[in-house]
């Protein structure tokens, strides 16, 4: 999906991700390891930090898209599916740990054939 689908003024919008995850703010709060505050309060939404969080797990997320066929179905795997090689911990977990780049070179290994 486009990133427009995501932003909003230039920055990612937690209400925009939210629409289009069929989920809740504080749950794309929770999702990328934030307080609710992080996506309410709109100097909070446009902190490095925040924008940080939410661009990983939008780029998680668009990475894996086509192999799911929606972007609803990647959140799911995002939050419940456990990544073989990190000790059973979901690609949830490992972006609330600040792991985001591992999961993106864990796909990318994926598609490549390393780990299949």
């Amino acid at each position: 999906m486009s990133l427009s689908h995501y932003s909003d003024d230039g920055f990612f919008a937690p209400k925009k991700i939210a629409a289009v995850l069929a989920t809740t703010q504080e749950d794309v709060a929770q999702s990328v390891g934030l307080g609710r505050d992080a996506v309410m309060r709109r100097e909070r939404i446009r902190a490095d930090k925040t924008q940080r969080r939410l661009r990983e797990m939008v780029e998680i997320i668009n990475k894996v898209t086509p192999r799911f066929g929606s972007p609803l179905m990647a959140y799911a795997w995002y939050r419940s599916e456990p990544l073989a090689g990190f000790s059973g911990q979901t690609a949830m977990q490992l972006s609330q740990a600040g792991r985001s780049l591992e999961v993106l070179e864990y796909i990318d290994a994926v598609d490549a054939g390393v780990y299949a």
